[in-house]
């Protein structure tokens, strides 16, 4: 009996569970303040939060929030230097992106070069016929432009 009670918990429990989601993405910066000021200026996201000691910041970015960790503080959190491969506009972008989806890919990429963002890909039509472009940010980021799927 002891043995039914505890299947029936737990499928109880597992039911209750409400599965992950996604909360945030973190970039780690140099500069906390210098990354949301270029995201607001470059892609007309805006600020929700930056902590007192100004370690940590998010963008206002729909559902999910775009966040930003100083450098330094990150590598303390995480064990040291050796713990993190920090992102350098020189070499090639890390393998990741951020996408964001606007309504005008051209005009957003214009903004953003214009913003001191690196133009790394043109806009252009894709098959599908979404219109996408790349921009690095200033820490080298690389950051995707594009229309909704169609």
């Amino acid at each position: 009996m002891a043995s039914t009670t505890r299947t029936i918990r737990t499928m109880a429990s597992t039911k209750a569970a409400r599965p992950p989601r996604f909360g945030y993405a973190i970039r780690y910066v140099p500069s906390v303040d210098a990354a949301l000021a270029f995201y607001e200026e470059a892609f007309g996201l805006t600020k929700r939060l930056i902590t007192p000691e100004g370690k940590y910041g998010e963008l206002d970015t729909g559902a999910t929030a775009l966040a930003f960790v100083e450098l330094s503080y990150a590598r303390a959190m995480l064990g040291g230097e050796a713990s993190l491969t920090e992102s350098d506009p020189k070499c090639p972008p890390l393998a990741t992106e951020v996408g964001l989806v606007v309504d005008d890919v051209d005009a957003a990429f214009e903004r953003a070069v214009a913003a001191g963002a690196t133009a790394t890909v043109a806009p252009a039509t894709k098959p599908w016929g979404q219109r996408v472009a790349y921009v690095r940010d200033r820490d080298g980021f690389l950051v995707e432009l594009c229309t909704e799927m169609v």
